[in-house]
């Protein structure tokens, strides 16, 4: 697990959707393994980020028309996968996350921090070799947020899955094994 801390408006959230093939370096590339992403057509980025990489956001992006069962299969539906296959991994990574009697009830019936678990079981249901989360607590008290920084440290270790967190909160990051602090453009490990 990996934190990078630094101030408001120094690149954290463009560096991890540079990493995670969102946004476009303005120069240098990005190599995932042989990969250089970017050299990739925009159809094999797509490929890419749905199999290989887990986005966790500080505001969930959940649909609200679809019950939070529904919102964590969309990545497996959208690789095309079997809807069974897709909804008995939703269930698993559900309960994996302490929400396994929840699924049937919408965002708007869930609290914030079972909102924000469910926005980690969609992230984590196509077992990504990596997972980026953007400020994950960000919107959350302080109790909730310790929580799904708990769930976060748990997943990491029970299912091996890399996290790269970007946080302000310098408490929190201090639980993953590395913490970088970026600084006018700057990546320095702390």
């Amino acid at each position: 697990m990996l934190a990078i801390v630094g101030a408001s408006g120094v690149g954290k959230s463009t560096l991890l959707h540079i990493v995670g093939g969102l946004e476009r370096p303005t120069s240098g590339t990005v190599h995932y393994g042989d990969d250089d992403l970017y050299a990739l057509s925009q159809e094999a980025l797509a490929g890419f980020r749905n199999k290989r990489v887990g986005f966790v956001f500080q505001f969930h992006h959940l649909l609200p028309e679809f019950t939070a069962l529904e919102n964590v299969m969309m990545p497996a539906l959208v690789r095309r996968m079997d809807r069974e296959l897709a909804l008995e991994a939703a269930r698993k990574v559900l309960g994996q996350v302490g929400l396994g009697s929840r699924g049937h009830h919408r965002p708007g019936e869930l609290s914030g921090g079972e909102q924000q678990r469910v926005a980690v079981a969609r992230a984590l249901i196509l077992e990504p070799d990596v997972v980026l989360a953007d400020e994950p607590t960000g919107n959350l008290d302080s109790h909730t947020g310790e929580a799904i920084h708990e769930l976060i440290k748990t997943l990491n270790r029970e299912k091996k899955t890399t996290f790269i967190i970007v946080t302000h909160n310098d408490k929190l990051a201090m639980r993953a094994d590395r913490v970088f602090r970026m600084a006018e453009g700057m990546l320095t490990l702390q």
